[in-house]
């Protein structure tokens, strides 16, 4: 078996990823002190900014929105809400290789959220969190770690440290590969072992310009930030947490995939049981942490499975973005997870008897 294939896609998905939190952790910042403003009592406005903190892409948004419902600032339909409407990390991996689904499939998590969060408000009314007066602590709104001063940044990149230039140099590379080497790397995300022969639902267009982008501003954001940012956002959080877990999930659900399509008629079996499939997509949802959903977006990219069962896993899984639930509120957890569970099994069974 030539593994250098899979290699190589789990490499250009990863790289295409982690420039993705990186763009996302610098608008984290830059829109510093949004969270902390003071919430109206009002149902809508807690469930719009509960659902408005799930569809950020990462673990801040729902991080946020559990922060806040510990603090009985929010109420349990809005976390429901934020439950509902994040997908984790996988929502980097989604923008990443098919921009234009995962547009569709975040406003249909934005509006399942809200409509489930009320419908949880109506039939009963938050209890106060017997954790109520822990905290969890979420990134401190840094106030010199992003700035537009043109001398300010001339000076860092005159004087530029080891960490900004290697960071600088390796988007430069990347980003002159993905010019040079254009239909190769959409072989590498779209991948010759993700088609198998069969159409997928990635759109070649959208990913070079995607990815383009991204690396572009990905450079513009290492060549501005300050030291601080380039270590504790850059290094420490999205490097030493994200990168080497993001490509052996990445890397390993391929392998696994094409070893599986070698030895048993894959499609096949998902074709004939995609009531079963669904199931499976909602139950690997409970799990609180980033990776295990990946492989149904890996299937839904490669054509296996229909658009209903990827947005039942999206509904239900969360990343890890209920850890901290779990940590304060064990019994909150549950009862956020079966309501998700419920909901994902509505919307993505009626989705897929509607034919999506």
């Amino acid at each position: 078996m030539d593994i250098f294939p899979i290699v190589w896609q789990s490499l250009s998905i990863t790289l295409f990823v982690i420039s993705m939190m990186l763009v996302i952790e610098y608008l984290n910042v830059l829109s510093r002190g949004i969270w902390s403003a003071d919430l109206q009592k009002n149902q809508w406005k807690q469930l719009l900014l509960g659902a408005a903190l799930g569809i950020i892409p990462g673990c801040l948004g729902a991080y946020t929105a559990v922060s806040l419902y510990v603090h009985n600032i929010l109420s349990s339909g809005a976390l429901v809400a934020a439950m509902i409407a994040t997908s984790g990390d996988e929502a980097f991996f989604m923008l990443s290789i098919m921009p234009e689904t995962a547009i569709i499939i975040t406003l249909a998590l934005f509006v399942i959220g809200v409509l489930s969060g009320f419908v949880v408000n109506a039939v009963r009314k938050k209890q106060p969190d017997e954790n109520a007066i822990k905290h969890f602590h979420i990134h401190s709104n840094e106030t010199d770690s992003v700035y537009f001063d043109r001398k300010r940044i001339a000076a860092q990149l005159v004087n530029m440290s080891k960490i900004r230039m290697v960071l600088l140099l390796l988007l430069l590379v990347s980003l002159v590969l993905v010019i040079l080497n254009f239909e190769n790397l959409l072989h590498g995300l779209g991948g010759h072992d993700l088609e198998v022969g069969q159409p997928t639902h990635l759109h070649p267009t959208w990913i070079g310009i995607t990815f383009s982008v991204v690396l572009g501003l990905s450079f513009f954001v290492v060549a501005t930030v300050s030291e601080h940012f380039l270590r504790e956002h850059i290094v420490n959080h999205i490097v030493k947490k994200h990168l080497l877990k993001i490509f052996l999930w990445t890397f390993s659900t391929l392998l696994v995939l094409h070893l599986l399509r070698q030895y048993i008629h894959l499609d096949d079996l998902i074709t004939q049981n995609l009531v079963i499939v669904l199931f499976i997509a909602v139950l690997v949802g409970i799990i609180p942490e980033s990776g295990p959903h990946l492989v149904f977006i890996i299937l839904f990219v490669s054509g296996d499975i229909p658009l209903s069962i990827l947005l039942a896993s999206s509904i239900v899984q969360d990343g890890h973005g209920s850890l901290p639930l779990l940590a304060e509120s064990p019994k909150g957890f549950l009862k956020i997870k079966l309501i998700n569970v419920a909901v994902g099994l509505l919307v993505g069974g009626t989705a897929l008897f509607l034919g999506m």
